[in-house]
């Protein structure tokens, strides 16, 4: 089993394009499940060996740890892809985890920025600095291509195509799709590579996005950047990198995209997974309804109170 998961990460890396974190994921829900095995019946069963009521029992354990309902759905869709692959490989002839139960866990609506929170983010970094000028860039180049943090890293400068003004995006599983941007992420871009100083013996010197030290940003390097602006913004600071993909998602719908245009930019394999988008624009309609409306709820309420006083 030990060789089958060494076999099975790499094939996320190598086949799949995973992003390092998914890896890390997935090596540490595979290193608990070795445990359980190894503390319960002794030994971690080879692929071929690995039956539904050991299975069961692990997921029982999780409950029993009180962990939450997501880590355990991830765990066992991690539990359900390693036997898969194992199934592809003839390491096995069957997929017991396909039996076990997921359990339901909700959708959290997605954390949000205004458009105005969003101006007054990509506005901070400041204009007369190199590296104010590339923090503005991915800032613009992140809200206007709704691209997550890794593939914005991962970006090189062949990838924009300067005459159309779109961006060549490999997202997940290494599906490529295109992304138009705007003009102000254009005019922060043309800014930026007026003062970019690649290191031209490093591999990265290519990469749209660099470091003081001319190499490839990191996905933690672009974290730790928007916690700076956030501070300095006086936003949220539980904002994420993925907050901006998230805003460009609903803006979008809010100024009347369709859904399918949507899940095109975002580079949603399925159309169920760009619908959260919907459920944020309904509550914020009902938001502005409230606000707006003579009829609303909240506005009785008001015109009850002012003639109680």
């Amino acid at each position: 089993m030990d060789r089958a998961i060494d076999g099975f990460l790499r094939y996320l890396k190598i086949e799949r394009n995973a992003s390092p974190l998914t890896i890390k994921s997935y090596a540490e829900d595979l290193a608990s499940l070795a445990e359980y095995f190894q503390e319960r019946i002794g030994s971690f069963p080879n692929p071929d060996q690995v039956q539904i009521g050991q299975l069961r029992g692990y997921v029982s354990y999780l409950h029993e740890c009180e962990y939450a309902k997501t880590t355990i759905a991830r765990r066992l869709a991690c539990l359900r892809t390693l036997l898969r692959y194992c199934m592809r490989e003839g390491l096995c002839s069957s997929n017991p985890a396909q039996a076990l139960r997921t359990p339901r866990t909700g959708r959290k609506l997605p954390h949000l920025l205004t458009i105005d929170q969003c101006a007054q983010l990509l506005e901070t970094p400041p204009a007369n600095e190199a590296a104010g000028l590339r923090d503005r860039a991915i800032l613009e180049t992140m809200y206007s291509a709704g691209l997550r943090v890794a593939e914005l890293v991962g970006l090189n400068l062949p990838d924009w195509d300067r005459d159309s003004d779109v961006l060549r995006v490999r997202g997940k599983g290494r599906k490529e799709r295109v992304s138009p941007l705007g003009r102000h992420a254009v005019k922060a871009l043309n800014h930026w590579l007026e003062v970019r100083e690649p290191d031209q013996r490093s591999q990265d010197h290519e990469a749209l996005f660099l470091n003081r030290f001319g190499k490839r940003l990191t996905t933690r390097s672009i974290g730790r950047m928007l916690e700076k602006y956030l501070a300095l913004a006086g936003l949220d600071p539980q904002t994420s990198p993925h907050t901006l993909r998230h805003s460009f998602a609903t803006h979008l719908l809010d100024g009347g995209a369709d859904l399918r245009s949507v899940q095109e930019l975002l580079g949603h394999k399925s159309l169920t997974t760009t619908q959260i988008y919907t459920h944020v624009s309904t509550r914020r309609l009902h938001e502005t309804y409230e606000a707006a409306h003579p009829h609303s709820e909240r506005n009785r309420r008001t015109k009850r109170s002012a003639r109680d006083d």
